[in-house]
């Protein structure tokens, strides 16, 4: 059984570089996405039980610049292979900067066809754009189900059992293989791999691919602009004349201004 895990590597939201209100993204360090680290751990999980044969990380880069970002990912992949999966696909190409989530579904889902599957983890949604789309997207286009949020993930016999974590209730569902599923931060603890681990995963295979390696011709349906932080501003009201029941009423009066209170 072959193992897809889909990572993205995101802006570090901790990191952010701004001039102004805009994020520059180029220079704006990537991290690994949290939550894509538990689908790897998942992942490693199942192998060592014997169930998959072969664990494989695909990423695909869409942030500038091209060039930077593909050796900025090398350090980062290697990470996760020394976790212990056994090889990685790269896909970067200028025409993939700043895409949507449908774009990355395409070029995911035609890499995956080229290269057979069974089951694709990835994590539920990413630290930077958050939109939880492409785990859905890109079991549509192969045409094999899917299933979100899962916290918990056996295997038997090509048979895949998963609980789901939603708002009001947990969910069992079970399906045939393939499929893809998307996993929550509960799922598990990632590892952290030793000083061999590191090193032996210098010796593994990363795999890089541009859009014509795997036929892909993309239009682009969203051109991203730019990126802007929220501007949080604060009234800096501050109340320090008074006694304490003076002090709440005049809170109370400021908060019915705003329309916080009514």
């Amino acid at each position: 059984m072959r193992v897809w895990v889909l990572v993205k590597l995101s802006l570090d939201t901790s990191q952010l570089r701004f001039s102004g209100d805009r994020v520059l993204i180029e220079e704006t360090p990537l991290r690994i996405n949290d939550i894509d680290r538990n689908a790897v751990e998942e992942a490693i999980r199942l192998k060592e039980r014997g169930i998959a044969k072969q664990v494989s990380i695909l990423t695909v880069l869409k942030y500038p610049p091209l060039k930077d970002r593909v050796k900025e990912a090398d350090g980062l992949i290697r990470q996760l292979l020394a976790m212990g999966a056994d090889d990685a696909y790269v896909v970067a190409d200028d025409a993939l900067i700043l895409t949507d989530p449908m774009v990355t579904s395409i070029v995911v889902s035609e890499v995956l066809k080229a290269n057979g599957y069974d089951i694709i983890i990835t994590g539920e949604a990413s630290i930077d754009g958050y939109s939880g789309q492409v785990p859905s997207m890109v079991a549509a286009r192969l045409g094999i189900p899917v299933v979100t949020y899962v916290k918990e993930l056996k295997v038997d016999n090509g048979i895949v059992t998963v609980r789901r974590d939603l708002d009001n209730e947990t969910q069992v569902v079970t399906s045939r293989t393939p499929l893809v599923v998307s996993v929550t931060r509960e799922i598990n603890m990632p590892r952290i791999p030793t000083v061999i681990q590191i090193r032996l995963a210098i010796k593994k295979p990363i795999k890089l691919l541009t859009l014509n390696d795997i036929n892909v011709k993309i239009n682009k349906v969203v051109n991203v602009k730019g990126i802007k932080a929220i501007q949080v501003s604060r009234r800096g009201i501050i109340i320090d004349s008074g006694s304490i029941e003076e002090k709440a009423d005049k809170l109370i009066e400021y908060l019915t201004k705003d329309n916080v209170l009514r």
